[in-house]
């Protein structure tokens, strides 16, 4: 099928996802994840997460020798790259461009003391004004802790990446990055626009570690002729996009201006709001980082709001409460027969570990109000939803405090959105409307490729075919209803908190 593609891959802890597009009519024509069952994670020790860079290229290989054969679609064709990925890794390479030690990932704990000492040392509010967030467990710390254990291969290190870096790498053989991935990894001063010179200082890393800095849509590499003969591609094809898996979600719901929101819903729950001015939480309850179309001339930051305890607290419902074979949407059906509030049922959905939004504070899931004679299952069901909903609402709040006029909810159609419960309560207690769309993250970064290099002149010729499937709006006759309930879930917050 000749024609003008898009490629975008998805690089992701559990799989590597590559889609087709067609430049001219928006449309995807084919994708494909590898592998079929989850990636292995390396946990060598407790709270260490590890990942082989070299398996995210062999199954971005996979991923796109599919989609090709899918599509019908020849190397000659395709004329941009766009690349997603997990954010916040550490990629080591030699002058080799070889890879030193397998990356640190996103969920691995042991740098949080690195970021820690610094933040104390340094100061909150040195930090926070140029960095906009605490040093934390970023891509910075994890890199102090290798030069801390292992100077040898520290010595060796002349680049250091993100995943998405590393795969346009191994595409191009150029190591670049852009100025928001190094925001991500806590590399970029925003009062000063340049390299923390501050944090490298700090750790004792030098500047030349840092990988050129490439605008995040532009031609930031070429395919080399070694890497087209071994994917099938034409050396040469512009790589003219890449940015984290969360700016990505939010390009892919073609959400770029201030007060403009994108949220997921899946195991956990992410809320990632557009602010215009050069902002943050004192309390570092929210990260900061520069969004898609931040530039040295335009201040547009993506506030992220990150709540752990979400999908997997719907799951953990259905597994221990639901009745046997009962499905999500069966659950929908149950609950839908619970009035707004649970009836005084109150479900705090913090199960998954600390929460950054509680300032990392640990307190776990719990269930307050139960009436043995009035509350059944269908009750506990809608609670934990209404529960998921006012976590997001209680984050919003902090992004409020920071400027951010929310009116707007993007999302795609999946997970939690697809409970009307959760869309209706989101909608009542924020006063958003919802607006949900068919995305997919790889196709958002094929459609961020062809901004890059050109083929589309803005965003929103761009997302001209991006796909709306329902319209929620806040339901007015019930807000106080649907108000006095997150009230009610404050107050029990604060009371757990308390203890």
């Amino acid at each position: 099928m000749s024609g003008r593609y898009l490629l975008g891959f998805d690089v992701g802890s559990s799989s590597v996802k590559a889609s087709l597009v067609d430049a001219d009519s928006g449309v995807c024509v084919a994708s494909a994840f590898y592998p079929e069952k989850e990636a292995p994670i390396l946990a060598v020790k407790a709270g260490w997460a590890e990942q082989e860079p070299q398996m995210w290229w062999d199954n971005a290989k996979l991923s796109l020798k599919k989609v090709m054969s899918d599509a019908s679609v020849n190397g000659e064709d395709i004329k941009a790259i766009g690349i997603s990925y997990q954010m916040h890794g550490l990629v080591c390479v030699d002058k080799q461009m070889q890879v030193l030690r397998p990356s640190i990932i996103w969920c691995d704990s042991r740098a949080v003391p690195y970021g820690e000492r610094v933040f104390e040392s340094i100061g909150a509010e040195k930090c926070l004004s140029h960095l906009l967030n605490s040093p934390g467990n970023f891509t910075a710390a994890k890199l102090a802790w290798v030069k801390d254990n292992e100077p040898e291969v520290f010595d060796k290190i002349y680049k250091i990446m993100l995943p998405g870096d590393y795969i346009a790498m191994r595409l191009s053989g150029v190591a670049n990055t852009t100025i928001s991935g190094l925001s991500e990894g806590m590399f970029w001063d925003f009062k000063n626009k340049d390299t923390a010179g501050f944090l490298l200082d700090y750790f004792g890393f030098d500047k030349s570690l840092i990988a050129d800095i490439v605008p995040t849509f532009s031609i930031q590499c070429e395919v080399s002729a070694s890497a087209a003969a071994e994917l099938g591609l034409k050396a040469g094809t512009p790589i003219s996009y890449r940015a984290g898996d969360q700016p990505n979600n939010a390009l892919s719901l073609n959400v770029f201006n201030p007060g403009e929101i994108a949220s997921t819903a899946g195991t956990s729950g992410v809320v990632y709001g557009v602010l215009g001015d050069v902002n943050y939480d004192k309390r570092s309850r929210v990260n900061t980082f520069a969004h898609v179309n931040y530039t040295k001339d335009l201040d547009r930051l993506g506030v992220l709001l990150c709540i752990n305890g979400t999908g997997i607290l719907n799951a953990w419902v259905r597994r221990t409460v639901a009745p046997e074979g009962v499905s999500y949407s069966d659950m929908n059906d149950m609950m839908a027969s619970v009035p707004i509030g649970s009836e005084g049922v109150t479900i705090i959905p913090f199960g998954n570990g600390a929460e950054r939004v509680l300032e990392n504070k640990e307190i776990g899931c719990s269930i307050h109000g139960i009436n043995f004679n009035k509350h059944d299952k269908a009750h506990i069901m809608r609670a934990a939803q209404e529960g998921i909903v006012f976590s997001f609402c209680y984050g919003m709040e902090v992004m409020q405090q920071m400027g951010m006029n929310i009116s707007k909810i993007h999302a795609g159609k999946a997970n939690m959105f697809l409970s009307e419960i959760f869309r209706n309560t989101l909608a009542g207690v924020s006063g958003a409307t919802i607006e949900l769309y068919e995305t997919d993250g790889s196709v958002g970064a094929a459609k961020g490729a062809g901004m890059g290099c050109g083929i589309y002149k803005d965003n929103n010729e761009a997302f001209a075919t991006l796909k709306k499937l329902s319209v929620i709006e806040p339901d007015e006759k019930h807000r106080t209803e649907y108000l006095n309930a997150y009230s009610s879930w404050k107050e029990k917050l604060q009371q757990v908190m308390s203890k």
